[in-house]
């Protein structure tokens, strides 16, 4: 068989491996897109058989509505909160455990558990711990030392923390192993010229490592923003009657958009929702890359 026709082959057969992932994609990603950037201009509600063109009436609705603003500042206290702490904690300790040797595998496996366990299983457990006492795991502790007990998820204040909490604690597996992937590929050549010419290992770590890592901080950055944009999951398995209580104090962007689709019913307004977080998912995710990237 000749060079050029076998060539061609191969060529034809990559196509057609990749036309199917291609179909799959528009079908189950892109067209409900499009479809819900239509439905975002309509009143569409599934109690009602008749959907009329509204123009940016569900937009103006939307951001009067003082539950959406309020979803909107949460979701953004999410990633405020949440995504500095879990990177800055995975990457201390992933530095930690790359320099054992013994039983790392074992340290590894304890702090990728929590991320390969149910979501809504680990918020049940978190939210047990929160209880007030007896129940609860951290006030019988704090009764045990003597100090006041704390409302926790009961708490217009402190409920979001908690779930940011919970969050930080599952994430942090996941950054831990692409943080350790990183740091393997460091030469040794560069922590060997730096100890020669007498950095500490605190130097080495803040002047050679962390900057060496910046491609892996981005795209942790990047992934964990998202992740925080989209949180669901905790929020409504841990705040009461998966409400976003007390009194929408932890409801993010996701559940209010799950409210009006599936308990008002109203699609229209869910749609321009989610378009108004997707643009935010946009916004946020170029500005890190932006600012990330002229950084390093």
């Amino acid at each position: 068989m000749k060079k050029g026709s076998l060539e061609r082959k191969y060529t034809i057969t990559a196509y057609t491996f990749l036309f199917v992932p291609i179909i799959f994609f528009l079908v189950v990603r892109f067209l409900p897109m499009i479809f819900s950037l239509a439905m975002s201009f309509t009143d569409w509600n599934l109690l009602s058989k008749d959907i009329n063109f509204i123009g940016f009436e569900n937009f103006a609705k939307i951001f009067s509505d003082e539950v959406f603003l309020k979803s909107l500042w949460n979701t953004i206290k999410y990633v405020i909160f949440g995504v500095p702490l879990v990177i800055f904690l995975s990457l201390i300790i992933a530095v930690m455990l790359n320099r054992i040797r013994k039983f790392q595998w074992l340290f590894r496996l304890l702090y990728v558990m929590p991320y390969i366990t149910p979501l809504v299983a680990v918020s049940w457990v978190w939210r047990w711990f929160y209880q007030p006492p007896p129940m609860g795991v951290f006030n019988s502790i704090l009764l045990n030392l003597n100090l006041s007990t704390q409302q926790f998820l009961g708490s217009t204040e402190q409920a979001l923390f908690c779930i940011v909490i919970t969050t930080v604690w599952v994430q942090l597996g996941y950054c831990i192993v692409i943080f350790l992937a990183g740091l393997q590929t460091i030469p040794l050549e560069y922590i060997e010229a730096a100890r020669i010419d007498g950095a500490s290992r605190r130097q080495i770590t803040w002047k050679i490592v962390v900057p060496l890592l910046k491609p892996i901080t981005l795209f942790l950055v990047v992934m964990q923003s998202i992740s925080f944009l989209r949180i669901f999951t905790q929020v409504y398995n841990m705040s009461v009657q998966g409400s976003g209580g007390p009194l929408n104090s932890t409801k993010p962007l996701v559940l209010y958009i799950y409210e009006k689709a599936f308990v008002n019913f109203d699609m229209g307004l869910a749609s321009s929702a989610s378009l108004i977080l997707f643009a935010l998912i946009m916004f946020i995710t170029f500005i890190q890359m932006k600012f990330l990237n002229e950084k390093s």
